[in-house]
Formats: C-alpha cells, sequence, structure tokens
C-alpha cells in the first residue's frame, strides 16, 4: 500500500481526544506507522485538530531476526555441562571360565585279562616220590629243593605237567628240569615244595595224576 492521505477532525470535548489517541495505539500494534498532530483550537472555543497520516513501510512488515543478548550467551556459557556417569562394567571372565563346561568322563571298568586255559597235551597216573638234596640238575640248573620243578625219565626240559593228588583234589604245576625216577612205577620225582603242595612230605610217595601241558 503506498500513498499518503490524511485526515482531520475536530473535537469538542476531552473524551474525543482520547478515543482518537487509542484509535492511534491500534494502528501501532497492527502494523503500521501513523503521525499524529494534535492542533489546539482557538483559546476561546477550546477545541483541537488531530491529524492522522497513516505510512506504510515495506521494511517494517519484515520480522527482524532474533539477536542473542549478552546475558543470555554468558548464562549459557557459565552453566556446568553435565558428564556422563562411568558405567559399571564386568571384568571379562577367565579363559578357563569363559569356556563351556561338559561332564566329567565316568571310568569305564576295565575289562580282566582272562587266560586262556593250557591244552592239555596228554595224561595219565602213576607214582610220584620227591627229593630234597642234590647238586645240579639233568639241565644244568642247581637244584632247589624250594621252586616248583620235577623230574621226569622223556619229557623235554621245561615241559609243564599239572600234577593232581585224587585223594584230596590239590594239584600244583611244576617245570621238568631233571631225569628220575629209577624206580619202577614211578614216573616222576618232585620237589620237596611241590610235593608238600598237594600232601604231606611224610607219607613219601603216592599215586597222582598227571596231565602234561601245551
Amino acid at each position: 500500500m503506498v500513498g499518503k492521505h490524511s485526515r482531520t477532525r475536530i473535537f469538542s470535548s476531552p473524551a474525543g481526544i482520547v478515543a482518537t489517541a487509542a484509535v492511534g495505539v491500534a494502528l501501532v500494534v497492527g502494523g503500521t506507522f501513523g503521525a499524529v498532530q494534535l492542533t489546539s483550537g482557538s483559546a476561546e472555543s477550546g477545541q483541537a485538530t488531530l491529524e492522522l497520516t497513516p505510512t506504510t513501510a515495506a521494511s517494517s512488515l519484515a520480522p527482524s531476526s532474533p539477536v542473542a543478548s549478552p546475558s543470555a550467551s554468558a548464562s549459557a556459557s557459565a552453566s556446568p555441562t553435565v558428564t556422563a556417569s562411568p558405567s559399571a562394567s564386568r571384568s571379562q571372565q577367565a579363559a578357563s571360565r569363559a569356556k563351556a563346561r561338559t561332564a566329567s568322563p565316568k571310568p569305564s571298568p576295565t575289562a580282566k585279562k582272562t587266560t586262556a586255559a593250557p591244552k592239555v597235551l596228554d595224561s595219565g597216573s602213576c607214582g610220584a616220590s620227591f627229593y630234597s638234596e642234590g647238586q645240579l640238575t639233568a639241565n644244568g640248573e642247581s637244584f632247589n629243593p624250594s621252586a616248583l620243578t620235577a623230574a621226569h625219565k622223556t619229557l623235554p626240559f621245561n615241559t609243564k605237567v599239572r600234577v593232581t593228588n585224587p585223594a584230596n583234589g590239590k594239584s600244583v604245576v611244576v617245570r621238568i628240569n631233571d631225569r628220575g625216577p629209577f624206580i619202577d612205577g614211578r614216573c616222576l620225582d618232585l620237589s620237596r615244595a611241590a610235593f608238600a603242595t598237594i600232601a604231606s612230605v611224610d607219607v613219601g610217595a603216592l599215586n597222582v595224576r598227571y596231565e602234561v601241558l601245551g
């Protein structure tokens, strides 16, 4: 709105002057600038003259950019900064604790090794006696009356023979390392310790059952 016009009104009372001033304030709030000129009349009539000159400036319509006041910036910089409180951290578990736990292996029962029964190559019955003195055996060993050995006429040396007393069921395994006995009806001459295992040495001689083991 470009242009200028003036309007002159004459009020004859103070109330009219106040009303005219209120209209001018309303125009200022609405964004327009006006020039209010009050002209006093003659002293005799007591009249006043009000001249209104509304103008519109293009610059008044543009909003002014807010400027931060120094006090506001000072208060903002003076405020203490809030720092995040240190969060509680959990220490890393030990490598040994971090691994997945497994059940301890149960001990497996160990199987007992069973030795196969020796094979019986020959068997029979005959008389047996014992002897407790001697220096050397037929295979060149020193005679030991406490060892489980025996003498036989023909069996190879180191042959194992199981000798059983049929009267009480006791048996002993002897190793052949000598030759004898040279008495009819007897096929084995046991060491004193071997004979004492199946019978009393007071007997002297008895019939036994023998098994040649392979």
